[in-house]
């Protein structure tokens, strides 16, 4: 007997959104499984933005639905959306740069006790685990106590990354995680994104550069004008045969 596998962590069905005259997403059908990373690629104006601010929340979709592990909902706000797990790390000024490493973790969910006084030995302690746990820091050169300015770009991405898994994300939206960051960084970026996986979470991927999402995502998914024109398992082609599919949609429209 075939097991019964579970339902999409979110799903988008049927989704359309319009801003004026203008049709920026049309009958969009998209989801993101369980412990899957999702590649999202797409040239400017491709509707990448728009589909995954209606995920985030920020958006409304003027016409579809919206499931969140097999249950339909109803007014998916930003705050619905994080307080069911989905969390966005940003290409940029994803943290403060003028505060710690400890308070940017903590930032907006500061640990405190009953009187409301902040736990900051305890906060300091948690940083130094996660940064061991999610990051792999074991320099004693960058502490809890190091200003996030002193941290390489890749560094800094990657304690966003480790924030929103202690704070148990489910599905960790990457918005150009590796733009402008040297190809060493962008390495760095790469096997935190892996780390997602490996701690049983799930991923959307947002690039321009194909030979960036190739090796950390399980599927692709190539917007082209508001509408999805391919979706491919990375088991069933090779790198240079996606690259050949995007193609394809540069020059026709559709694979």
């Amino acid at each position: 007997m075939r097991e019964k596998q579970p339902p999409p962590l979110i799903q988008l069905a049927g989704v359309h959104k319009h801003f004026g005259g203008i049709t920026a997403l049309e009958d969009i059908n998209f989801e993101v499984g369980k412990n899957e990373v999702v590649g999202l690629v797409g040239d400017n104006g491709a509707g990448k933005s728009t589909m995954i601010k209606i995920v985030m929340g920020v958006h409304k979709a003027d016409k579809g639905e919206i499931y969140f592990k097999g249950k339909k909902v109803e007014h998916w706000t930003v705050e619905r959306a994080r307080g069911s797990g989905v969390e966005t790390v940003y290409q940029e000024k994803a943290l403060g740069e003028k505060q710690t490493i400890w308070s940017n973790i903590f930032v907006g969910r500061e640990l405190s006790d009953g009187l409301g006084f902040l736990k900051i030995k305890r906060s300091k302690e948690e940083t130094d685990r996660i940064m061991k746990k999610y990051i792999g820091f074991t320099s004693k050169a960058v502490t809890p106590d190091s200003f996030v300015r002193t941290m390489s770009g890749g560094e800094q991405q990657g304690v966003a990354i480790a924030r929103a898994l202690y704070f148990d994300a489910e599905l960790i939206i990457l918005d150009e995680p590796t733009t402008s960051l040297s190809l060493t960084e962008t390495k760095k970026v790469l096997d935190f994104i892996k780390g997602i996986k490996d701690s049983g979470k799930s991923a959307i991927m947002i690039s321009h550069t194909i030979y960036q999402l190739y090796p950390v995502s399980d599927r692709f998914v190539i917007l082209d004008r508001g509408r999805i024109v391919g979706e491919f398992l990375k088991k069933d082609l090779s790198l240079d045969d996606l690259v050949e599919e995007l193609q394809k949609v540069a020059s026709t429209g559709h694979v």
